[in-house]
């Protein structure tokens, strides 16, 4: 999705990481962060209260500007070469959020803070047909303004995940074979350029951190929460850091059927398909790990393509919708 798509869904509201960018930059500029202070997506997601991926691309675009340095890839530096690394909280750092962007934050945090939940419930319901979401109910249920869940919607929407008709009503759904196709196809393709573009930034030790823990899965009893964390780990928190924003929203909107793929996983749990899995991302994580970039797109490249004919094959089993995963504000419809 294009910076301009993004300002046309929120009239009036920039993109979560401008917000973060320009605070930074001021910061950087007039002097208040003292050279040598390192800069994480982590920490300075923590301090505007935001997921990581706005606030690896605010500082992505102040290292393209000359903002910030590179620090051996655990994050970036403030000021010149030479100076000895700063580890602080921005807080103590000298962090100033000024009124109005701290009232944007308090809006977009409402937001942020029950749209994961409702794209995974959403995601998950899409292999069991059509449903229509009700707006009313939506914010009733996560106790929120209808304008946060109208927003949440409209969010779903340009991920594909609902849309809505010429009575205003939101529907998802179904997936069918051809869109879970179409969406590992688009993955086939861009998911192991994502992966080469990173592999020069990403630091060594946390990709050892998440090969080790696909090798301890490797020895346990397979759960849904293994697997969705195993998913994370390559295709999220490692495919997703690509320096490319188009690419990476382009592929996030194809991964969001994971998620259902994973719930029919933990439904229909085959123990060889899994090990097959687990075994792959413990080898593409070894090549990215020794640095074999060629060798470790292929592999990533294999192991989608393989996957695919798999995962109908666990779609096709299911059968009506666990009665535990019917929310109210999510109706069967017609079609």
């Amino acid at each position: 999705m294009s910076r301009t798509a993004e300002k046309r869904t929120e009239p009036g509201t920039p993109p979560l990481y401008e917000v973060i960018y320009a605070v930074l930059r001021e910061h950087i500029l007039d002097g208040s962060f003292a050279p040598g202070l390192v800069l994480g997506a982590a920490g300075v997601a923590r301090a505007f209260n935001s997921s990581r991926v706005p606030a690896a691309a605010a500082l992505q675009r102040l290292r393209q500007e000359g903002l910030l340095r590179d620090f051996n890839g655990r994050g970036y530096l403030t000021g010149e070469a030479g100076v000895e690394p700063l580890r602080l909280d921005l807080g103590e750092a000298g962090l100033r959020l000024p009124p109005e962007v701290a009232g944007t934050l308090r809006v977009r945090n409402r937001r942020e803070r029950i749209y994961p939940a409702v794209e995974h419930v959403i995601a998950r319901a899409l292999p069991y047909g059509r449903f229509q979401v009700n707006e009313s109910a939506l914010a009733e249920y996560h106790d929120v303004s209808r304008t946060v869940a109208h927003e949440v919607l409209t969010r779903l929407e340009r991920t594909g995940l609902v849309t809505q008709d010429l009575n205003q009503r939101w529907y998802a759904g179904p997936l069918s074979e051809e869109g879970l196709r179409d969406h590992f196809e688009m993955r086939c393709l861009l998911e192991p350029i994502a992966l080469g573009q990173v592999m020069d930034s990403i630091a060594g030790n946390e990709v050892e951190e998440r090969r080790d823990r696909a090798e301890k899965a490797a020895k346990t009893r397979p759960t849904l929460e293994r697997i969705e964390r195993l998913e994370r780990d390559l295709h999220i928190d490692i495919v997703l850091r690509c320096r490319n924003q188009q690419l990476r929203e382009t592929i996030r909107r194809s991964q969001l059927v994971i998620v259902a793929i994973h719930h029919a996983f933990d439904l229909y749990r085959d123990q060889a398909v899994i090990s097959l899995m687990v075994a792959e991302h413990i080898d593409i994580l070894g090549h990215v790990l020794a640095g074999r970039r060629e060798k470790a797109m292929r592999a990533l490249e294999a192991h989608l393509t393989r996957s695919l004919s798999q995962n109908i094959e666990t779609v096709r089993k299911l059968g009506p919708m666990p009665e535990e995963n019917r929310l109210p504000y999510l109706t069967p419809a017609p079609g």
